[in-house]
């Protein structure tokens, strides 16, 4: 049984920065770990993605490159999502998936689609204020 447990989310001002954890656990022949976040009315959208043996192969939206950054540590089997010069328009809850197949490899249009991963954590809410 997977089971991820997103942590971190919380309240700041933009311009802001927080770190969002996410423990997994029961998960074997893991591909890729990916960040996906979700705001009220909008659908949810892929924000980064990483290989998880190797570390590399690491995909952001456009909107976030630059400003968020994956990293894993797999002793701890927990992923990571430093999110530096936070907006308003970050605001959403945060969410971390599991993918167990090769779909995640080939480039940001399937590492950040929801339909390459297996298994969602419950999310961590983020709230960026002007």
């Amino acid at each position: 049984q997977v089971h991820l447990v997103e942590s971190g989310g919380g309240s700041v001002q933009a311009g802001g920065s927080l770190r969002l954890s996410c423990v997994a656990s029961g998960g074997y022949n893991t591909f890729c770990m990916g960040w996906f976040r979700q705001s009220p009315g909008k659908e949810r959208e892929g924000v980064a993605s990483i290989y998880t043996p190797s570390g590399d192969r690491i995909y952001y939206a456009d909107s976030v490159n630059g400003r968020f950054t994956i990293s894993q540590d797999n002793a701890k089997n927990t992923l990571y999502l430093q999110m530096n010069s936070l907006k308003p328009e970050d605001t959403a809850l945060y969410y971390c998936a599991e993918a167990r197949s090769h779909e995640c490899l080939y480039g940001a249009s399937t590492g950040l689609a929801m339909r390459s991963y297996n298994y969602w954590g419950q999310g961590t809410q983020v709230t960026v204020s002007s």
